[in-house]
C-alpha cells in the first residue's frame, strides 16, 4: 500500500488516540479513587468529566476508523458521516456529564464532609500534566477534523479545570473553608458548557447538510461565476461528508461548448483553493434559465 500524507496522518492519529486513551484511562481511575478517599466532590466530579472525554476518545477513535472504509453498494458515500454522529455523540455526553455533577455538588450542599485538601491539590496537579499532554497528541489534526478538534478543546479545557482544583485545595487548606470544593464543582460545569457550545452547534450544522466553516460559498459562487465562458451558476450546494471532507454539486450555463478538460481544471481549483475534493459539475450550454445566477 502506497503511504502518502493521508496514510501517515492516519497513523499518527492512531497513535495519538492509543496513548490518550490508556493515560486517562489510568488517571481517571487514580483520580476518582482519591476522590473518594478525600472527600472531594471537585476531583470525583472532574474524573466523571474526564471519564466522558475518555469515552469520547474512544468513540472518535471508532468514527475514524469508519471513514477509512470502502464505499458500499447501499452506503454509496461510505462511512465519513459517522464521524458527524460520534462528534454530536461525544457533546451529549459532556451535557450528561453535566447533569451528574450538578446533582452531586448539589446533594454535598446538603450534607457537607471534610475533605483531605493535601489529597485534592496533588491529584489535580498530575491532572494538568495528563489533559495537558493529552491535548498535545491531538494539537496537528484539530484545524481538520472536527472530531480531533472536539478532543483537543476537551483535553484542554480539562486541564484548565484541574488548574481550578489545585487553586481550591490551596485555599481550603489555607482558609479551612470547605464550601470552595463545591464552588469549583460549579466552576467546572460552566466549563464544560462553553466548550460544549460551539461543538454542539458545529456537529448539529453539519448533520443538517449545512456548507462546512472552513468554507464561503459566497467565494466558490464568485469563483465559478468569474471563470471565462459561464454565463450563468445555479443549483450550487456544498455538504459535508463526514467532519474532514466536503462535496460539492452545481449547474454551470456556458456560452460555448466546452469539454471534459474544462470540467476537470474546475475540480481541480475546487480541491486547491476550498478544500473541496468531491464535485459534481453539470455544464448547460446555451440554455438560458432564469434561475440562473440563483441557488
Amino acid at each position: 500500500m502506497e503511504y502518502n500524507h493521508s496514510n501517515i496522518r492516519d497513523i499518527s492519529l492512531g497513535k495519538a488516540f492509543k496513548a490518550g486513551i490508556t493515560i486517562n484511562i489510568i488517571f481517571v481511575t487514580v483520580e476518582a479513587l482519591f476522590g473518594f478517599l478525600s472527600n472531594s466532590m471537585a476531583l470525583i466530579a472532574d474524573a466523571g468529566h474526564n471519564l466522558s472525554d475518555v469515552l469520547a476518545l474512544v468513540f472518535s477513535w471508532i468514527a475514524v476508523i469508519l471513514s477509512q472504509r470502502q464505499p458500499t453498494l447501499k452506503f454509496t458515500y461510505g462511512f465519513r458521516r459517522s464521524t458527524i454522529l460520534i462528534a454530536l455523540l461525544n457533546t451529549i455526553l459532556l451535557l450528561v456529564a453535566v447533569a451528574f455533577i450538578i446533582y452531586e455538588t448539589v446533594a454535598r450542599f446538603n450534607k457537607p464532609v471534610k475533605i483531605d485538601a493535601n489529597y485534592v491539590m496533588v491529584v489535580a496537579a498530575i491532572g494538568i500534566v495528563v489533559n495537558a499532554f493529552t491535548a498535545w497528541l491531538f494539537m496537528k489534526g484539530k484545524k481538520h477534523d472536527l472530531n480531533i478538534r472536539s478532543a483537543f478543546i476537551h483535553f484542554v479545557a480539562d486541564a484548565l479545570v484541574s488548574l481550578g482544583v489545585v487553586a481550591a485545595g490551596v485555599i481550603m487548606v489555607l482558609t479551612g473553608i470547605q464550601w470552595i470544593d463545591s464552588l469549583v464543582s460549579f466552576a467546572i460545569i460552566a466549563v464544560i458548557l462553553y466548550s460544549s457550545y460551539n461543538l454542539l452547534i458545529d456537529s448539529v450544522n453539519l448533520a443538517l447538510d449545512a456548507v462546512p466553516e472552513n468554507i464561503k460559498i459566497e467565494e466558490v459562487r464568485e469563483y465559478l461565476a468569474n471563470l471565462t465562458d459561464v454565463s450563468g451558476v445555479h443549483d450550487l450546494h456544498i455538504w459535508a461528508l463526514g467532519t474532514t471532507d466536503a462535496a460539492l454539486t452545481v449547474h454551470l450555463t456556458t456560452s460555448v461548448q466546452t469539454d471534459i478538460n474544462f470540467i476537470t481544471s474546475i475540480q481541480k481549483q475546487l480541491a486547491v483553493r476550498f478544500n473541496i475534493e468531491h464535485s459534481t459539475i453539470q455544464v448547460e450550454y446555451g440554455v438560458n434559465r432564469w434561475e440562473n445566477n440563483c441557488n
